[in-house]
């Protein structure tokens, strides 16, 4: 719950703007549970949990815009959020979901001890990170349709802190939520083994939720702060370094590459995250301030989407 105040008091200083500021620091911090996680199922035998918490995790941390946007309440999120960068961010983590499908369907040949589309696609996450850093310092265009003007957000209380504390702050923050990722891969197998669920849906809902609860924590203090940009870099942040951690599993799993052995289970998982990333662009290009059950349409839309994909997916062998 402190670290988007510490954040947004990081973006003030340094000047970065609250969407990247959230894709890089907030995104990153919030999918160290999801790094410890996946190298934990990877290093037991685990890559298939490991791989589809990945692709469960970038579903579900979508559906915490829907969660945002019943905080926010008033208006619909994608009404309030104003910043083009956001949009870029959005659309970089289609592609790297895009470009994960593709991979899956071709196969993914090894180099050395990983496989080539993992290594293509931390490349392509690095990418759109400096894309996403470039486009936030010259956008092409702004919005100019708001519902009504809204006040600017107050400064964090952590704006008066020195730089250097708070990076110190950021630090140990980070290395806490690290610690709580640690000890959910054994969990996870454990309950995958016991209730013959699988690795894919266990992976895919239950440690998906689990290693999303910092993302639940940090978009919706930043949303109660006022601070919307913010927010919505989190999750697209974290839905980039996500896709990024395949890599990880290839470097920790002793098989071979994990997306040469995925099948359709991961391809409609990846699919799913996907088109719940393009539901929220839709609402963020359409801003319509249209608000049902304290949800915009694009929030309840994603909301009935991402319950179809599950019932889906849990027809399908993984």
């Amino acid at each position: 719950m402190r670290l988007s105040g510490v954040v947004a008091a990081i973006t003030r200083k340094t000047g970065m703007g609250q969407a990247f500021g959230g894709m890089l620091l907030l995104g990153g911090i919030t999918t160290l549970p999801e790094l410890a996680t996946t190298s934990s199922a990877a290093a037991i035998g685990a890559a298939d949990l490991a791989l589809n918490n990945v692709f469960g995790s970038a579903a579900f941390n979508i559906l915490l815009l829907a969660v945002a946007d019943a905080v926010l309440g008033r208006d619909a999120l994608t009404c309030v959020v104003a910043k083009p960068a956001t949009l870029m961010q959005g659309v970089l983590g289609m592609m790297l979901l895009a470009c994960a499908i593709v991979a899956i369907q071709l196969g993914d040949p090894a180099i050395g001890p990983v496989g080539l589309a993992s290594l293509l696609l931390f490349a392509l996450c690095i990418a759109a990170l400096a894309q996403a850093s470039a486009y936030e310092r010259r956008p092409g265009w702004q919005a100019i349709a708001l519902p009504e003007p809204r006040p600017e957000a107050p400064p964090p209380p952590e704006a008066g802190h020195p730089l250097s504390r708070l990076l110190l702050r950021l630090l140990g923050l980070a290395l806490l939520v690290l610690a709580g990722g640690v000890l959910l891969a054994g969990a996870g197998e454990s309950i995958a083994t016991r209730t013959g669920a699988g690795e894919g849906l266990v992976g895919l809902v239950l440690l998906a939720i689990a290693t999303s609860l910092p993302e639940l924590s940090t978009v919706t203090s930043a949303i109660r702060r006022g601070y919307h940009e913010l927010a919505v870099g989190d999750i697209f942040g974290a839905n980039l370094f996500n896709i990024a951690m395949i890599l990880t599993i290839d470097l920790w799993s002793p098989g071979p590459p994990v997306l040469a052995g995925a099948g359709s289970f991961e391809t409609v998982a990846a699919a799913l995250a996907l088109l719940l990333t393009g539901i929220f662009l839709i609402g963020l290009l359409e801003r319509r301030d249209r608000v049902l059950l304290r949800m915009g349409y694009d929030s309840i839309a994603a909301l009935l989407v991402y319950a179809a994909g599950v019932a889906l997916l849990a027809r399908l062998p993984d």
